[in-house]
């Protein structure tokens, strides 16, 4: 589990949508956090996956 902590601002300087603002952290379970970091990645792979489409398109162009 991870401690509640406080933080002023995220690290992309507010462009990510947060304006900089942030409440308190939330307490996960072992199984939580496997279950978000598992989510996260699935949602990288489809992001990898669009990028080399996008790049393969533009390949065939060229």
């Amino acid at each position: 589990m991870y401690p509640e902590a406080e933080f002023d601002a995220c690290g992309c300087g507010g462009q990510c949508g947060c304006s900089g603002e942030h409440g308190a952290m939330i307490a996960l379970t072992r199984e939580e956090y496997i279950q978000r970091l598992e989510a996260y990645l699935r949602e990288l792979r489809a992001e990898i996956e669009a990028v080399e489409r996008e790049l393969a398109e533009l390949r065939q162009v060229a």
